[in-house]
């Protein structure tokens, strides 16, 4: 019997191969499905750098298979640990999963052992994702609409996804009924992933203009904004996608609630609140261009945040694989995040 977890769920974005890590390239979607055939840590960074693998959770597990690989090798793993983490500063997935496997690595276990460490890193992931699905899915009442932003699905993830996997349990579970995808420029993934994720796996959806969100809003087909994080500040503050902030600011003053789906690897204890984390800035032109050809006056100059911070009390509820959080506060992250 199938369960409604296993619904939905038909994508694996990033495959060990036993020698090797191929990822599925996620710049050409939905126009191409190619594979990269990672075969040395440093093609692992560089496809993390260039957004040919992305989504915080995915990022994590590529790099922690990379650590893997050059341990296959023997590579020098001090150097491979390096340049992993300076990859993309604002993910803490990334920095959780090379920790994780640094401290294997200075307890003296050999190769064969982090390829099982990086395993259990990706099988957990999937784990939490099922497990967060559920949860984030009783929250919300049946025949709801849902706005969703950037891509959360399994190819940001070991698979199902986080704020997407939840929207594929409540798809599952007959409590959403309508089903919104902001495009996410300027890379647009919310456009080329997350539409492409929901089509393949036969979830009903709409596309919006990201500038759409808030009219979307008022005319109440919406009761609930859901998306991932990148990194949880110890308040609750969340740093995800650009864009995401000012749909917290549009959701609290419609009356719609605003869920963040992200495993318990997102949550950094350590940084107190939003404001010291560090927002992660791109190269100018990939806002200036759209798929490679430039679509703005020559001459003309841009600023290209990746992230913003949504303030925890713009929040409803922060779903993790241990629970529910909901009105996030320091008080309500140090109970269930107190390390």
């Amino acid at each position: 019997m199938i369960t409604p977890t296993e619904t939905h769920d038909s994508i694996r974005a990033v495959q060990w191969q036993g020698d090797h890590l191929r990822l599925l390239d996620q710049r050409l979607l939905p126009n191409e499905e190619r594979w990269i055939d990672c075969r040395d840590a440093a093609q692992v960074t560089q496809a993390i750098r260039d957004l040919a693998v992305r989504g915080a959770p995915a990022i994590g597990i590529a790099a922690a298979w990379a650590v893997a690989m050059a341990a296959q090798q023997g590579a020098p793993l001090e150097s491979v640990l390096t340049s992993l983490r300076a990859a993309r500063p604002t993910a803490v997935n990334l920095m959780w999963a090379l920790d994780r496997m640094k401290k294997r690595i200075a307890a003296g276990v050999d190769a064969s052992a982090l390829v099982r460490e990086a395993q259990a890193i990706q099988h957990e992931d999937l784990a939490a994702n099922r497990q967060m699905g559920e949860l984030g899915a009783s929250l919300i009442a049946p025949g709801s609409g849902v706005l969703t932003h950037c891509n959360t699905g399994s190819l940001a993830t070991a698979g199902y996804g986080t704020a997407l996997g939840v929207i594929r349990a409540g798809v599952a579970a007959g409590r959403i009924a309508r089903v919104y995808a902001g495009e996410t420029r300027p890379w647009q993934q919310g456009a080329r992933l997350t539409m492409w994720e929901l089509v393949r796996d036969g979830i009903p959806a709409q596309l919006i203009a990201d500038s759409a969100a808030a009219h979307l809003m008022k005319s109440g087909a919406v009761q609930w904004v859901i998306v991932g994080a990148d990194r949880i500040a110890a308040n609750g503050d969340t740093a995800n996608k650009i864009g995401t902030y000012q749909l917290a600011i549009a959701a609290k003053y419609h009356g719609v609630k605003f869920m963040v789906v992200a495993p318990s690897s997102t949550v950094d204890m350590a940084t107190a609140t939003g404001e010291e984390i560090e927002i992660e800035l791109r190269d100018p032109d990939e806002l200036l261009s759209t798929a490679g050809t430039r679509t703005v006056v020559e001459g003309a100059q841009a600023w290209n945040p990746v992230f913003d911070v949504a303030p925890a009390e713009l929040i409803d509820a922060i779903v993790t694989e241990r629970g529910v959080i909901e009105r996030p506060s320091s008080i309500a992250m140090q109970a269930m995040f107190g390390w």
